[in-house]
């Protein structure tokens, strides 16, 4: 599960002073114990391909990579997606950098007004859509929290992928007077299918790979 960096106890009188990392490094973690905020963070932390470091309400959410399904999806999804927004001038990234005001989100699928080429972060307000895979260690954070998150920074549109028993089910929220209402949804061996903000369709199923023996 994710869990906040936190500042261990402080050291005994005699001590010698931590030292600060001279460059971007997660040995931070362990001596900055001031608020975190989304730019500190990307200041201070290494860019990885590993776990996601994210910033929400003055602390450092560390999420290790989910499961293979997981990653299935989110290598399938987005490139659908992507050839079905550019036709209408947007465009889609798997998990990048999103800033909300002090806060730092990596959504899993982002739909965009604008490219985000030659650059480490986009503005929320840049979203015309953010998506989530639940994952059963974050399922609160990504069926309840996050989205209850995108909404208040105003993005129209939300999209949950559930991956329950191996059964992936796609639904799509627009938001209404400052709520995600239902939109669209089908599960595997159905058709998918939405209109807004752009018009794309899939059968969920064949975003998953075939089970391993």
């Amino acid at each position: 599960m994710a869990q906040a960096a936190f500042a261990p106890e402080p050291a005994p009188d005699h001590a010698e002073p931590a030292q600060q990392p001279t460059e971007p490094s997660f040995d931070v973690l362990r001596w900055h114990d001031e608020p975190w905020t989304a730019q500190l963070a990307l200041d201070l932390l290494p860019e990885t391909n590993g776990p996601k470091v994210e910033v929400l309400s003055g602390s450092v959410i560390v999420t290790p990579h989910a499961g293979v399904d997981h990653q299935s999806v989110e290598r399938e999804l987005p490139y659908l997606l992507h050839r079905a927004a550019r036709r209408v001038g947007l465009w889609v990234y798997p998990e990048i950098n999103i800033l909300s005001g002090e806060d730092l989100f990596i959504p899993d699928i982002a739909v965009l007004t604008s490219p985000g080429g030659g650059r480490t972060t986009m503005k929320i307000s840049d979203a015309v859509l953010l998506g989530e895979i639940v994952s059963p260690g974050n399922r609160r954070k990504d069926v309840i929290d996050r989205p209850r998150e995108y909404a208040a920074a105003g993005v129209p549109f939300f999209l949950r992928v559930d991956l329950r028993n191996r059964v992936p089910t796609l639904a799509l929220f627009e938001l209404l007077e400052g709520e995600y209402r239902p939109l669209a949804a089908a599960a595997a061996g159905t058709t998918f299918v939405m209109t807004r903000p752009f018009e794309f369709s899939v059968d969920p199923a064949d975003l998953l790979d075939d089970e391993a023996p």
